[in-house]
């Protein structure tokens, strides 16, 4: 088994799931969430907490650490939740700038600190963006190594799934998967049911023929 591991989670499907796959491959598994002031983050580590504790694979404490986008982003819909891409939408219209390139500079000094030598982040292969291609991976490992003094490797074991296959594989782990988040405007605390991400997490359930447990709000209908 390998040594120590530093999980990116946002408490959606991938990166619970991930935390799990992780935990039978590695002694030691760190979840980390990284606040960037997104609407949707109150609820979403809300419900990651609540999946941790419901779970009974081996983790460290979730280490939570900031690096706000606000000034970056301005009057982007993950600010202000106006515009929400909707349920028709494109993977495109979800795209955030940079927010990997943002995780991964904050992920690789927490680890350089405690000598951690590899990040995981739950990438599926159906991700267009150019922060989430293996070249990208690859390049920042080795710049941030060099930049921090330490060997630092990115790894993605998803990258290959759909978010199907993720849920066929939690399902099969036993994993609580009602308890993930995966919405971009929540309301009541509840994902909307109406946005891009809600879709997608629908849709994927039904295409793995697993029973989806989320509770979606009927808030205005």
């Amino acid at each position: 088994m390998n040594s120590s591991v530093c999980a990116l989670v946002s408490g959606g499907l991938d990166s619970c799931v991930l935390l799990a796959a992780l935990a039978r491959r590695y002694q030691q598994v760190w979840p980390v969430f990284i606040r960037q002031c997104l609407v949707w983050e109150r609820a979403e580590l809300r419900f990651l907490r609540r999946f941790l504790l419901a779970s009974s694979f081996r983790h460290e404490p979730l280490t939570i650490l900031s690096i706000p986008a606000g000034d970056l982003y301005g009057s982007h819909w993950s600010l202000t939740g106006e515009r929400t891409p909707g349920a028709r939408t494109t993977d495109a219209a979800v795209y955030l700038p940079g927010r990997n390139l943002l995780l991964l500079a904050k992920a690789a000094v927490f680890c350089a600190q405690r000598r951690i030598p590899v990040i995981a982040i739950g990438t599926l292969g159906h991700n267009p963006f150019p922060d989430a291609m293996p070249q990208f991976f690859r390049d920042f490992a080795r710049t941030a190594g060099q930049a921090l003094g330490a060997r630092l490797q990115i790894i993605t074991p998803f990258r290959q799934l759909t978010k199907t296959a993720v849920i066929a594989r939690g399902d099969k782990l036993g994993l609580p998967l009602h308890l993930s988040f995966s919405c971009l405007s929540p309301k009541r605390g509840q994902h909307c049911g109406r946005c891009n991400k809600c879709a997608e997490r629908k849709r994927a359930f039904r295409d793995a023929g697993v029973s989806d447990q989320t509770r979606y709000c009927r808030c205005g209908r």
